[in-house]
């Protein structure tokens, strides 16, 4: 009995997102009786349970497509890169849940998944140039120290 209470559930939140989807795509009512008449049924409520999250999957892709929201799962890697690259030249220890913290600290959200855009484009940008910033320190550094001890191997003193 459970199982039927569960299933039925599961159907009608699949349904509520098929008219959600429906409705974000601004489909009409006769491009959604297609959709639906495609599998055989007269309402959506008729539509196996299976059938309807094949469909929502369908929809959802042409919603990521409009919106663009593909390109955030790539930026979002692009972010984890970056500040992955940081950790690691400055000798920290790092794993996914430790860069998408420093990334939910670093612009005050508190999902990872829920950063704008703009802002992950902004966390890309600055943890790449802090790891530029900090191999041009570290080189000009390395160059300085290297005069100051090639200075005193000629019996001279440096000057700073």
């Amino acid at each position: 009995m459970t199982e039927n209470k569960t299933m039925d559930a599961i159907h009608r939140n699949i349904l509520k997102k098929f008219h959600t989807l429906c409705s974000v795509l601004g489909l009409t009512e006769a491009e959604k009786r297609a959709i639906v008449e495609s599998y055989g049924v007269d309402s959506s409520r008729d539509m196996d349970t299976h059938d309807l999250i094949d469909v929502c999957g369908k929809l959802s892709q042409q919603v990521d497509a409009r919106k663009g929201t593909g390109d955030m799962d790539k930026l979002r890697k692009r972010v984890m890169a970056s500040i992955g690259s940081y950790l690691k030249a400055t000798g920290r220890e790092s794993n996914a849940a430790v860069i998408k913290g420093i990334a939910c600290r670093a612009t005050g959200h508190a999902d990872f998944n829920k950063i704008p855009r703009e802002r992950l484009r902004n966390l890309v940008a600055a943890f790449n140039n802090k790891v530029k910033d900090a191999q041009a320190v570290s080189d000009i550094t390395n160059a300085i120290l290297l005069q100051t001890l090639s200075g005193y191997g000629n019996g001279k003193q440096a000057e700073a």
